[in-house]
């Protein structure tokens, strides 16, 4: 079992490729389920399952591999690299540094890991790689000394609703596996402990509670299982049998008689026919016997009246109400599976349910005005007619604001009207049909077939938890099996620290024979939640949908699965994995990299933080700048040796460049925006202070409830006040001076589209002023070009080959999709006479292609354009392309391309801007340059609130708000507010201490001197 889990979390969880050199170890097998990038160290040929030979030319003896000392690049011109050669050692932690966009990524995952891949795929047999299309060699000479090679990307691991820490991690498969062999189960009715029933109890129950009635004895023989079952029906009519019910329909069994394979089905024996009577207790008995032993110990009987089914088992049962359970099974605690998931909200935990307040936004509105926001404005329809008659009969009209109408009448418009019972035969103008509601109606077009009727009736849903199972996901049953009076849904949303605390000791809680089946599950799940720690994640919960995580996060979940999985001689790729993790964190997750390099790996981590840099056993340097400044190998060697090269990264290093201190803080406006008890999550009744017109950094270890102040209390408060927004924050008790802010901008690390069409150009507008500009030219005039004609994304003057994609998308089954350049316009995403089309000598695809740096100065007479495209420098972009794939941008560019695109729109003073972790992937020289931009920010009258964990921008801010003291459940408290320096002093709290370390090698700009205000 063991072996399995870890090869499939190995699969399942990460993008994997291997050298063609074949290893002997065991690994991860792929699978189709997660389209997910699987290394077999010898793949599997199509349909006898033995290892593909490796090709001649490229394979070498796995000794040979192990024993090379170096992984050697020759000639790497992948992106801007410039015919790099390099030696990187085998069996280290390796880090590659650099400022942003120098080429660290280009060399890492575009030329190592992509050579990986392709070798991988050059194991398959010839007739499957037809299937799967070429992967292109990277730009490079050769590779030698190449590992199978597992890449841990940023990317979040999965948008499914359904896939949760607890499944990636595979601790909720050996939770599911540990209650269905060692749960103990109790009524849901009664709460007693189920007990199992023998034949005579059964046979008692079935003649005092069927007497007299049609019943149907069964035997089921399949449950929630594909197949065709034709053997089955065979075995079944030997055996003498007639009649068997398949999904709940009986029917008669014919020759070679089959269901659909690949649809779930349930099948019954049809085990006898009869009226329930005392007299005929011998054949009751008999026909319950048979259909026990045919149903290995379960039987149904089925009300043919009623038409209702009841389970009778040898095995669980409440003998006061009778209520029986099925033998639980792992799939009984899967809410992915229908014979475990919440059947109110299919397992999801939450339901999607139409609240008055997004029917009726603003209650000032009449309905003529549209004051019920489905209807829109006064149409002559009929439903304007039916209200306008409810309304005539009480006295109001469709003028009349919604606010002014009777709280009564407002409930039967939105909830409907039986009949109206003051209905006056009298008066021929009053309404006295039935009227649906408007909730109701929307609610019943949730279940329409039509996608965009959804879509429409999504506005006005929001997302509740489940009444039925109390956001556990399982139904009722499954939360009823107990293990030290803990059922499963009570251990997948306790932090991972807490639920490491609740398995320590487990074995004494429970029985003798309970021990004995769970000894090696318990050591499974102890192993999985222990590499966990290692990482720094004891703040999460395994109910934690993977969506809510950050890509650092994930990527450390990936990297605790990998530790797991116990594999050797494997070369891992990491993208940043101190992302989103606080310094106190940092030393465990070097720790983990540091004994997955002692088990016998090669570990290359692209990294910009400090402490990873001096931990490495080799750090490679990649610059001098970004873009085409890049792509050269300025500085390598151990930590020691890379602090004397003098490189840019080396002199932050070692002191001799830093970000400067203001010694003067910004007085700001003396005003403050007040959040009181806010509680949700693990917030602990906390009032919010923040001083308007200041840079603010909220700090604090990883689960702390930074993100549970901000991004889900205060920030939904804000969006709602100034957009009417759907979302609604976490509980609080007030908030007090919204009146001093007119808007809200918040700005996020989620991606800027998900398309390869979606990039800087498009998302920032900037690409609609080219267009227009290119429209405007004398030779577009002639030819009758529009702005539409420069769009690749609709038809005209894009390649129709590609759609004007530039691309195309090769699907791979169960490795990633791969993009290939379109070979009709060679990646040019225009046609021929688009492209003839030309402004300073240059097509728009020269434009999409050019970086922001050269596009600055292309653009320099052109006002509207250059404002979008300066900011895009400012915020230290100047590196990428304007056409350059939103795909291809790591989360801190991003959220920089939305940062520039708030930056380029005009402030007015009093715009809150909030921002998630900015530094996310930028270099020492970045943070300065940002740091920068929002200190201009600030002056402007701005607030500029910043959650994050990089002292070099917590250091700059004029206000800190420290949150914790710990993560999780010990956190939730602010422990420490006001300036850096006062903070430093603090003794509560993680963030002060390395605060003050800071500060004391931190170099002040202006050295004026002015009193400090109290510290708090």
């Amino acid at each position: 079992m063991a072996k399995k889990k870890s090869a499939a979390s190995a699969a399942s969880d990460v993008s994997v490729a291997a050298s063609a050199a074949p290893v002997k170890a065991s690994a991860p097998k792929p699978t189709a389920r997660k389209k997910a990038e699987a290394l077999p160290k010898a793949a599997p040929a199509a349909g006898n399952g033995q290892a593909t030979p490796v090709p001649a030319a490229v394979a070498t003896s796995s000794a040979a591999t192990i024993e090379a000392p170096f992984i050697e690049v020759y000639g790497a011109r992948e992106h801007n690299l410039k015919n790099v050669t390099v030696k990187i050692p085998r069996g280290k932690l390796v880090v590659f540094t650099g400022i942003s966009g120098s080429g660290k990524s280009s060399l890492a995952f575009d030329t190592i890991y992509a050579e990986g891949q392709r070798r991988y795929m050059e194991t398959f047999s010839a007739y499957a790689r037809s299937f799967m299309g070429g992967l292109e060699r990277p730009d490079v000479d050769k590779i030698e000394g190449l590992s199978p090679v597992i890449s841990i990307e940023q990317k979040t691991t999965s948008r499914n609703p359904r896939s949760t820490v607890g499944t990636i991690t595979e601790i909720y498969d050996f939770l599911r596996l540990l209650y269905a062999r060692t749960g103990e189960a109790f009524s849901y009715a009664t709460g007693k402990k189920m007990i199992r029933q023998s034949d005579d109890q059964i046979i008692n129950y079935i003649l005092k509670h069927f007497a007299d009635k049609k019943l149907v004895v069964l035997a089921p023989v399949v449950k929630g299982r594909k197949g065709h079952y034709r053997e089955l029906f065979q075995q079944i009519a030997k055996l003498g049998f007639t009649k068997v019910r398949v999904d709940g329909e009986l029917l008669d069994i014919t020759s070679k008689m089959q269901v659909d394979r690949y649809k779930i089905h349930d099948i019954e024996i049809v085990i006898d026919r009869l009226v329930v009577k005392e007299e005929d207790r011998f054949r009751l008995s008999g026909s319950m016997q048979n259909a026990l032993t045919h149903g290995k110990g379960t039987a149904l009987v089925l009300d043919a009246d009623a038409n209702k089914t009841q389970f009778f088992s040898r095995f669980l049962m409440d003998p006061t109400t009778g209520i029986a359970y099925d033998d639980p099974a792992p799939n009984t605690f899967s809410f992915n599976s229908p014979y475990g998931a919440c059947p109110t909200c299919n397992g999801l935990g939450e339901i999607q349910q139409i609240t008055e307040d997004s029917v009726m936004p603003d209650p000032k509105l009449s309905i003529s005005r549209g004051g019920i926001a489905p209807l829109g404005e006064y149409r002559d329809i009929w439903i304007f007619q039916q209200i306008g008659l409810i309304l005539k009969k009480h006295k109001a009209t469709l003028s009349t604001p919604i606010e002014k109408l009777p709280a009564e009448l407002v409930q039967r418009l939105l909830h409907g009207i039986e009949v109206d019972e003051d209905a006056d035969d009298k008066k021929k103008a009053t309404y006295s049909e039935p009227f649906e509601g408007i909730i109701p109606f929307l609610r019943r077009q949730m279940e329409s077939d039509s996608e965009n009727i959804r879509e429409w009736i999504q506005q006005y849903t929001q997302a509740t938890e489940c009444p039925e199972c109390h956001g556990y996901r399982l139904k009722k049953e499954s939360l009823h099996f107990r293990m030290a009076d803990k059922h499963i849904g009570e251990l997948s949303v306790m932090d991972i620290g807490e639920l490491a605390r609740w398995f320590e000791g487990l074995e004494d809680r429970l029985s003798d024979r309970q021990n004995l089946i769970a000894r090696e599950l318990l050591k499974e799940i102890r192993k999985r939640i222990g590499f966990l720690l290692e990482v720094g994640l004891e703040y999460l919960n395994l109910h934690r949908s993977v969506r809510t995580l950050s890509g650092g996060e994930s990527q450390r979940i990936r990297l605790a699965t990998q530790i797991g999985t116990q594999l050797v001689g494997v070369l891992y790729i990491m993208d940043e994995p101190s992302i989103g993790l606080h310094q106190r964190d940092n030393e465990r997750l070097i720790n983990a990299l540091k004994h997955l390099r002692d088990l016998g790996n090669s570990i290359i981590v692209v990294e910009h933080d400090k402490d990873m840099i001096q931990h490495a056993d080799h750090v490679l340097d990649i610059g001098p700048g970004a873009g085409v400044h890049g792509g050269h190998v300025v500085a390598e060697g151990t930590p020691e040796e890379f602090q004397r090269s003098g490189s840019l990264t080396a002199q932050y290093l070692s002191g001799e460049k830093h970000i400067e201190l203001r010694k003067t803080k910004r007085a700001g406006e003396g005003k403050e925006l007040v959040l009181k008890g806010a509680r949700g999550h693990n917030l602990k009744n906390v009032t919010l202070k923040v001083p308007l017109g200041k840079l603010v950094a909220v700090t604090g270890v990883s689960g702390s409830g930074k993100s549970s102040l901000i991004h889900d209390t205060l920030y939904p408060i804000l969006n709602k006040f100034f957009f009417n927004a759907k979302k609604e924050p976490l509980a609080y008790g007030s908030i007090e001076g919204l009146e001093l802010i007119d808007k809200v901008i918040e700005v996020d690390q989620s991606p800027i589209g998900r398309t390869p069409r979606s990039n800087p150009a498009t998302y920032t507008g900037v690409f609609t002023e080219i267009r227009q500009l290119y429209a405007n030219l004398p030779e577009a005039k002639i030819r009758g070009y529009g702005p539409g004609r420069f769009s690749f994304n609709v038809k005209g003057g894009r390649c129709e080959t590609c759609e004007g994609a530039g691309i195309r998308t090769i699907e791979m089954n169960f490795l990633p999709d791969v993009h290939v350049q379109c070979e009709t316009c060679k990646g040019r995403r225009y046609n021929r006479e688009t492209l003839e089309v030309r402004f300073k000598g240059k097509s728009i695809t020269d434009v999409l292609d050019m970086t922001i740096e050269k596009a600055v100065d292309f653009f320099e007479f052109q006002p509207r354009i250059l404002r979008k495209i300066r900011t895009l420098s400012e915020v230290g972009l100047g590196y990428i392309t304007l056409g350059q794939q939103a795909t291809t941008l790591s989360g801190g560019e991003a959220q920089r391309v939305k940062l520039a695109t708030e930056l380029s729109k005009k402030d007015t003073g009093k715009t809150f801007y909030i921002l998630d972790e900015p530094t996310t992937g930028l270099h020492f020289e970045d943070i300065r340059h940002l740091a920068d931009v929002l200190q201009k920010l600030a002056d402007k009258g701005n607030t500029v609130l910043i959650i994050e964990h990089n002292l070099d921008l917590i250091k700059v801010a004029d206000h800190v708000i420290d949150l914790g003291p710990e993560g999780g459940s010990g956190g939730g408290t602010i422990v420490a507010q006001g300036t850096p320096e006062q903070v430093a002093k603090v003794k509560k709290g993680h963030t002060a201490r390395f605060l003050a370390e800071e500060l004391k090698i931190s170099k002040y700009a202006d050295e004026k001197t002015e009193t400090e205000e109290p510290a708090v």
